[in-house]
């Protein structure tokens, strides 16, 4: 016979309400030849919980009948107990490829979906439920493990979505923290270019101030400069008259 793929596990919601994420055992019969003896070995080891050593025996199963589906579906089986949840799934895939009858289908599929949604793969894993329950219809863990992963899928992506809104405000306040950051340096370099171009209007009016004084001064100069000459001429007009009255005796 085979073994139960899941334990009865409690979940917590959002709520702190414990959710039962519904887990069966699915039975097959093992119709293989060669393989059986290794098939019943690794079914009393995953009695004991010896999941390990189970899994040796369902490969030794794979060995001796490569395409003995209830050994590829142990396997499966045991690995998941591991907690080898992604390889595990890649098991039932395989039995699933290699099973025709829709009831052993449906129980691999529905194991697949176990596997995914233990690895967080959780729009993988309603997949996988909706596949096995075309299958199998009344199969109930199924349908409870299904709508636990669309319920857990939606909070996901409403946590993501609000992670994405809280990112944007983020980045929202940043840019505006940094244009107001630009505003406030383009109001300084307004305000700079503002001083030095007052500054450089006072310089030209203190240079034009000074340039008239000179040029007062000058002008100054330049009479007095006149004023000194013509008192010279005088000077010198004033001697030679006085040579031209000189008698000689």
């Amino acid at each position: 016979m085979m073994k139960t793929v899941l334990s009865n596990k409690k979940i917590s919601s959002g709520r702190s309400v414990l959710m039962l994420l519904v887990l069966f055992t699915l039975s097959l019969p093992v119709f293989s030849q060669a393989d059986k003896k290794f098939i019943r070995k690794g079914n009393r080891e995953y009695n004991k919980d010896k999941f390990s050593e189970s899994e040796v025996s369902y490969r030794k199963a794979v060995d001796n009948n490569r395409r003995s589906p209830d050994a590829v579906f142990n396997i499966g089986d045991a690995l998941y107990k591991q907690q080898k949840y992604e390889e595990a799934a890649k098991h039932f895939n395989e039995n699933i490829s290699m099973n025709d009858d829709a009831e052993r289908k449906a129980a691999g599929m529905y194991n697949l979906g176990n596997s995914l949604l233990q690895a967080n793969k959780v729009k993988e894993s309603i997949d996988a439920y909706k596949n096995s329950l075309k299958l199998k219809p009344d199969n109930i863990a199924a349908k409870y493990n299904l709508a636990y992963a669309q319920d857990l899928l939606k909070k996901q992506e409403e946590q993501k979505q609000q992670e994405q809104q809280e990112q944007n405000k983020e980045n929202d306040d940043k840019k505006n923290d940094q244009n107001k950051q630009n505003d406030d340096k383009n109001q300084d370099q307004k305000d700079n270019k503002e001083q030095q171009q007052q500054q450089q209007q006072q310089q030209k009016k203190q240079d034009q101030s000074i340039s008239k004084e000179d040029a007062q001064r000058l002008l100054n100069a330049l009479a007095n400069d006149e004023k000194n000459v013509q008192e010279k001429v005088k000077l010198a007009k004033a001697a030679r008259e006085r040579k031209q009255t000189v008698k000689n005796w």
